[in-house]
This record gives structure tokens, sequence and C-alpha cells, in this order.
């Protein structure tokens, strides 16, 4: 136990359990650094930091501490699709070979944007060994893409494409803004609301960013039996091994891997999670229309998801739909992040919530996020 841990940051009265449970985390020894903010019609209640930036508790997590946040990035990705889509540059129904012609092999030719968009293009991992080094690499991991066949009848089944969501989705928006992934929301998104998000990190931000701190690695015993009991699973999330990956390296850090590293904290989470919780307008700025972002919420599929241990699964396009513990009501959709990154939003209520941590859990169940979901729910009751 640690009683010591100073939070800082601001919050609004109603919101104060949340601070309290934000405070537990670290008073239970959960935490290495984190932070976690709520946004409420644009504007941010809640923004909270504290611990350290690194393992060995010597640098602390300041207010301008960015971290990675895994696959909360997708939310990121999935944004940039839909300003591309109320802006007349793309449909989601339309096949993402017209976009991209050399995708259009193997059984791919029909398989439309939608599909990608809501884990069911049959595409989730990569049918030939990836060395970690190649996921660095876009125009060869395009090109293994666009010559790889589905795993499944398109359309057919949910399987979390973990990696290959960010590449695919990617190569969409350069091949129609001729920028990629990251540039266009950069320039798109982050510079002109100011949100301190990155797909592709500078060197100039190093001395801020809080390095991951990393679970000990999967046995190979462990992987093996995982191997028999879920092969997709296997197939998916150690090919390539990303126990193999430095996420503290410059490299990982400058790529732009739009399903997995985007650099960002809480507030930042957030502020992005608000353009869509507020109907695409934030800051007097909008970037999409309500009814694309009412389209994007329409459930596409729900099932048990292949690839994610056959947990249940709903998507709509580039969210989840189905997890009781983190959503507030029926217009509400998420993403989360390996390790234990999150983002919630509620377009009823406008009010979206991130967190942002560097110490990861990936086996068992991480109570960190639900104890700040929890509190999120309760203040929400005082605060609406």
């Amino acid at each position: 136990m640690n009683d010591k841990i100073e939070i800082h940051g601001h919050c609004a009265d109603p919101f104060l359990p949340v601070k309290k449970a934000f405070k537990q985390n670290f008073e239970l020894g959960l935490e290495v650094g984190a932070s976690f903010a709520v946004t409420l019609n644009g504007q941010l209640v809640v923004d909270l930091w504290g611990g350290y930036k690194d393992k060995a508790k010597q640098q602390l997590w300041e207010e301008n501490t960015i971290v990675n946040v895994f696959s909360t990035t997708k939310i990121m990705t999935a944004l940039c699709i839909h300003m591309l889509v109320d802006r007349g540059l793309i449909n989601v129904d339309d096949p993402v070979a017209k976009y991209w012609p050399e995708f259009a092999q193997n059984g791919k030719e029909l398989i439309p944007i939608k599909f990608v968009l809501s884990h069911s293009a049959g595409l989730p991992g990569f049918d030939v060994p990836i060395p970690e080094n190649v996921i660095y690499d876009w125009d060869r991991i395009i090109g293994i893409i666009a010559s790889q066949k589905p795993w499944w009848k398109p359309g057919s089944k949910i399987g979390y494409h973990s990696i290959t969501f960010g590449y695919i989705l990617g190569e969409i928006v350069r091949r129609v803004t001729r920028k990629t992934l990251g540039t266009f929301f950069r320039e798109e998104v982050a510079e002109p609301l100011g949100i301190d998000f990155h797909i592709g990190l500078s060197d100039k931000f190093d001395e801020r960013i809080a390095d991951i701190v990393v679970p000990e690695r999967i046995s190979r015993i462990k992987l093996f039996l995982l191997g028999l009991l879920f092969r997709n699973a296997k197939k998916v999330f150690f090919n390539p091994d990303l126990q193999q990956v430095d996420f503290n390296s410059r490299e990982w850090r400058a790529a732009e891997i739009p399903a997995s590293n985007g650099h960002g904290n809480a507030r930042s989470t957030a502020q992005v999670g608000a353009i869509l919780a507020c109907g695409g307008k934030y800051m007097d700025k909008r970037l999409l229309s309500l009814n694309t972002i009412e389209k994007a919420l329409e459930e596409q599929n729900r099932g048990k998801d292949i690839v994610t241990f056959r947990q249940p699964a709903s998507f709509g396009l580039g969210f989840g739909l189905l997890s009781e513990d983190f959503l507030i009501g029926p217009r509400s959709f998420f993403w989360s992040g390996a390790g234990g990154s999150k983002c919630v939003m509620d377009l009823d209520k406008k009010i979206s919530y991130a967190y942002a941590m560097n110490k990861m859990v990936l086996l068992g169940e991480d109570s960190r996020p639900i104890r700040l979901a929890q509190a999120v729910k309760e203040a929400i009751k005082k605060a609406l």
C-alpha cells in the first residue's frame, strides 16, 4: 500500500468520486503512472495525473506527460475515416479495392470498408511470418496484406483485426488524401484543435514520454497451450511477436502504426472522444456531421469474437458497442488498448472519459479502469 501518492490536476465537485477512485488505484499499488480525464459538453471537468514516468519511479508523471495508448489509437483512425466519409471522399459500403486496387487479390475484390471497421473482413492477422522489425515497413506490410486471402468468408464472423485494422484503413486514407494517416490526423485534427495526440511521434517529444512498463513474458508452455485452445489468438497476437518489440524505442515511437502506437494522455484522448461525443463539433469547429456519427454507431454484427478468446462482441463502424462495465447508456461506444488504456464516449450525454497509464496488465482482470468507470457512472448521476 502507498498512501503518499500525490494526485495533480483538477476535478469538478460532482466528479470527486472519480478522483478518489484514481487515487485508490495508486494506493493499492496497481499503478506506476497514469492520467484520467472526463469531458462534458466538450469541456474538461476532470483532468488528473499522478505517479511516475519510469519503472524505477525516479521521474514524476507531469501535466503534459504522454504515453503509448496502444489500440485506443483505433478511435483516432476511425475518426479519420469518418471525416473522409463526411466529405464524400469514400463510402464505407464500397470495396476497399475501389480505393486500393492492389487489394483485389485472393478473394478480397468485394470486401467493403465497413467489414474492416467492424472486424469482420477475415484479415485479422498475417499468413506469413512477420519479424518485429517489418511492422515499421509500411509498403512491405501493405504488400503482404494485399496478396493475402481472407481467413473466413468476409462478413460471416467477428475476429479482432488487432494491427491490420490500422494498416488497411491507413492505406485507404493514403490513397484518397495522398497523406499518411498520421499526417492527416495531425493536420486535420490535432493541430487545429490543439490536441496533444500523435500517430508517428517526433523525437522532440521524447522528454515528455512515459516509459511502458511491460509485464513478464508469457512462457513457452503458456504459448503452446494458448495455441491449442485459441489458435486464432496466437496467430494474431504473436505474429509479429509483440513481446519482442521494444515499446520504448525511438523506432516504435516514430512509426505510424494506426491501430497500435498512438501517443497521448487521458486529456488528449478524451478530447478526441469529445469530438465524437458532441456530434462532430468541438471548440466551435465541426469536423464531421452528427449523421455520419449516428451511422457509425449502427450495430454491424454481434457474436463471439474468434480472435479475442470468444469474448462477446458487437461493433459499429470502428467502435465497440458492447461492454457492461464501461458504457454509460444506449448510445455509448468505446475502444481499449493493450494493458489497460481506454476511451468511452456517449452521444446522448455528450460525455467522454479516458484513461492512460504506463503499467500494462495483460493477463487477468484489470480492476483499474473498471473502478474508474464505476466512479464516472456514480458522478454522472449527480452532474446530469
